[in-house]
């Protein structure tokens, strides 16, 4: 726990602002972006502190499955049945802002905005899928 990482203190409830969504986990979280780039922008955020994407080991494989199964799962709960037309990724250091685990999940992709298509580009020199 990061006292001062804002994503430490959501999966702690300690940030009222935020409104945690249904999580099958509960060594993640769910939650709306604040910075939407689709019609549907969700983070999925281990609850344990954890670096950026750069610190993934071959051992976080089955984490990362589950992140994805949250996000899959928030998108059916808001009526998103074209998972093909989804953008799941994270931000490649230093394009990050924040140094916490987070899965983006957007949804439709195909209503990316310009700016979003290009910060949310697939396997860009700033975002893998």
């Amino acid at each position: 726990y990061d006292r001062k990482c804002v994503f430490c203190r959501i999966a702690r409830r300690e940030e009222p602002s935020t409104t945690l969504l249904p999580c099958e986990y509960e060594d993640l979280v769910c939650f709306r972006d604040i910075k939407p780039g689709a019609p549907h922008h969700y983070l999925v955020v281990p609850v344990e502190h954890m670096g950026n994407c750069k610190t993934l080991k071959k051992e976080h494989i089955p984490l990362v499955k589950r992140m994805m199964e949250v996000g899959k799962a928030v998108l059916q709960s808001n009526n998103i049945s074209d998972l093909s037309d989804t953008r799941m990724g994270f931000h490649w250091p230093p394009f990050c802002s924040i140094s916490h685990l987070h899965l983006h999940v957007l949804a439709p992709a195909s209503q990316l905005g310009l700016l979003s298509r290009l910060y949310y580009k697939v396997n860009s020199y700033w975002f893998i899928t």
